[in-house]
This record gives structure tokens, sequence and C-alpha cells, in this order.
């Protein structure tokens, strides 16, 4: 890691200089068209024009990478708020725009900021680690998702192993997810954090040895080789983070769920890293209330709605937990495009009988994929156009919305989007 400043746009090369100036008139001309936040295009032209400006963007600064299949928008944006506390300028790529244009965009918009936290697809982290020489990569988890995309989770693991043995940053890494603390292994400073792992499935088997792995509560064992859950630092204990020291605290976060007070451990053992103790940590993440949609409140007809993104069966395990008791109707919206992944046979993993006796509608572009999932577990639904028909034929004064990727979208252009 350089203890330089980050390099200001007259201290790019030249072509660099055009690339982020031509590229960030892109991404304004987006924003302004309406077309989008703009956090991808600007990237997109800014590397055409100089294929390593990430590795320029990135010189001088202080970066943390953020990876994992679920929680790393809103992991990425409780590491930004505890760092904020430093009183320095934090850039990050908020809304999820998680691959190396996105990663650009992002360092461009905020080029005197020495610091920054960045989100990155987990099929992308070890060629974004050589660009950017991270200073710490955080690791959540592990499970399945898009497979006609992404590669196996097992040769993930790998390909994460191979780069973390040879880099030369501290890593952060969810211990109780077999996968992610087999590719930490032979990282050179690894701080362990217990921040649980309740989707199960994809990790039966060592990584190892393929031998069965064996659990005991929250620990896990390997009965054929030594891998073992490793000895950890940070915990999270119900309600309340303990630390290395062996303090407790209650987390006491607006953000719902025990998936966020996962990530809320981990960010508070990534800011521990940069100084940042962890009663000001703490104090910033209360303050987070939505991330780039998530969770959000929005009055629609006069229904107030929550919108809540799943993408994969691990992220609708905790969608499905956080719903408010019936008789609140729930409208579940799938589609299956590029960013979701075309294939949505993942949808027979997900268990939707809990959503038996309430009031259930289905959009999407794959709604008919849904409804026949929903009918194999009994749950009584109703097929409607988009979520003004739900709101419409529902009438109620509340809802809950749980969508997968590009649905979500649809449904906070439709809405406004509010963060």
């Amino acid at each position: 890691m350089s203890a330089s400043s980050p390099p200001s746009r007259s201290g790019l090369p030249l072509r660099a200089r055009l690339a982020t100036t031509v590229g960030g008139a892109a991404g304004r001309a987006s924003r302004l068209a309406g077309r989008g936040d703009g956090s991808v295009i600007g990237g997109v032209i800014g590397l055409r024009l100089k294929p390593d400006l990430l590795s320029l963007l990135a010189r001088g600064r202080q970066i943390v990478l953020v990876t994992g299949t679920n929680g790393k928008t809103t992991t990425t944006r409780l590491i930004s708020a505890a760092l904020g506390t430093l009183g320095q300028q934090v850039a990050s790529n908020a809304f999820g725009a998680n691959m190396e244009a996105g990663l650009v965009a992002a360092l461009a918009r905020a080029p005197d900021a020495t610091m920054a936290v960045l989100e990155v697809d987990e099929k992308y982290m070890p060629a974004m680690l050589e660009a950017t020489q991270a200073r710490v990569v955080t690791l959540l988890n592990l499970s399945r998702d898009q497979m006609d995309r992404a590669a196996e989770i097992w040769l993930l693991a790998r390909r994460w192993r191979a780069a973390l043995a040879t880099a030369d940053c501290r890593v952060i890494a969810n211990a109780d997810d077999p996968l992610v603390a087999w590719a930490a292994g032979q990282a050179r400073n690894v701080t362990w954090v217990a921040a649980g792992q309740r989707w199960h499935d994809d990790s039966w088997c060592c990584p190892n040895c393929g031998s069965h792995l064996r659990r005991d509560g929250g620990d896990w064992h390997c009965g054929e080789c030594p891998n073992r859950r490793p000895p950890v630092s940070w915990v999270l204990a119900g309600d309340e983070v303990i630390d290395p020291a062996g303090g407790s605290r209650p987390l006491d976060l607006v953000l719902p769920g025990r998936a966020n007070k996962s990530n809320a451990v981990v960010a508070l053992a990534v800011a521990d890293v940069f100084g940042v103790g962890v009663t000001p940590a703490l104090a910033a993440a209360r303050q987070v209330r939505s991330v780039a949609g998530r969770y959000t409140h929005v009055q629609r007809r006069g229904c107030e709605l929550r919108l809540l993104l799943a993408k994969n069966p691990a992220g609708w395990l905790e969608a499905l937990d956080i719903l408010v008791p019936a008789p609140v109707p729930v409208m579940l919206a799938v589609n299956a495009q590029v960013p979701d992944g075309r294939d949505t046979s993942w949808l027979w993993d997900v268990d939707y009988r809990r959503l038996r006796g309430r009031p259930v509608f289905v959009a999407g572009e794959r709604r008919t994929d849904l409804a026949v999932r929903l009918e194999a577990d009994e749950v009584a639904f109703r097929v409607v156009a988009d979520v003004d028909d739900a709101v419409t034929q529902a009438h109620s004064p509340a809802m809950e919305v749980i969508a997968n990727y590009t649905a979500f979208q649809q449904i906070r252009a439709l809405t406004g989007r509010t963060d």
C-alpha cells in the first residue's frame, strides 16, 4: 500500500485525465436522461480509453474491497459510514456497481478521497485486488448465485485462496462459512469474525478434501482432515457484538434482520483496522436506515410498501424471515434478465411454506415459474401485472415487496428512488 496521496486529476497521465473527463460526462448525461445513476457507463467509457485506469485511480488510496454472495452492498455502506467518522472523504460504489467499470466510476467521482470502500463481484475479486492493491479484503459468504454466469462456488473459493495467498493485505473473513474460511486460510494476515451462517446447503462438504463436514452449533470441522473453523476475534452473539477484548455491546441497528447484524459485525472489524473504535463505528452504523433502496418504505396509492431485495436462496431465506406478520400482504417479483441470471431453478431451493395463510401476489417476467413453485408449496396466490395492480387488489394500508435484482430496480423506478 502506497503512503502517498491519491493522484489528483492533474496528476494523472494525459490519456487517463481524458478518460475520467469523458467518462464523468457520460455518467452525468446518463443521470440527466433518467437512464440510471451513471455508476457504470462512465467507467465503461473510461476503461475503453485507458484500460489500466483502475490501477491509476487506486494509487495512493487506502482501499477496502468487500465481496461475497450476499450482503456486499449493505456491508460496504456500513463500513463507509464507520470510516466516515475519521473526518476524511470515503469513495464508494454505493449503488452496487461492483465490476471494474463501477469501481472506476466510484474512484473517478472522488479524486481527492484518500480512502475507498468498494463492493466487488465475487467472480472478479482476484483481478480487482491485483489492480487496486487493496489494504483490506472483506469476505462475507459464498453460496450458489447466477450459475449461468458465475463460476461454481468451489472454483470461486479456489481462486480467492490463490489470490489471497500472495497478496499483501489484511483479510477480514467470516469464519462460520467453511468455504470462506478455506479461501482465506493461506492469507498472511487474517482477522476471523464469527458472523454466522444460516444457509448450509452449499457447505456440507469440506473444501479441502471433499469429506462431510461435521457441525456442532456454530462450530464446524472435517472428520477426515485437519480443516476446521478457525479461532475468532469478533463475535455476533444474538443482538450483541463481542470485540477482541471481550467487551460486549448491543448492536441496536435500524436495518432489520440477523443478516444485517452479521454485516455490521464484519464492518466493525474492518473499521478497527483503521483505528475506528467500536463506539463511534456502531454509532455510525445505527444511522444507516436503507441501502440503495433496500428496506425503504414508500407510499404508493395509499399503501405503504417496504422494499426487500432477494437474489438467491440464501437471500430469500433472510428476506422471508423479516416479513411483518400476517395478515399484511406480500408481493413477490422475479425476473431472469442478465443481471439476475437466466436460470430460475433456484426457486425450488426456497421454502415458501411460511407464506401460507396470508395474501400473496406474484409479479415479474418469470411470474409463471414463481407461481408453479408456490403451487407446489401449497401457497395461495394471485398473479398481478405489477406493484400497482397488487396494491389495487390488496386493499391494504401496508404491503411487503420482495424482488430479485432487476425486478427490484423496476419497482424502485416506478415508486421513485428514495435512499
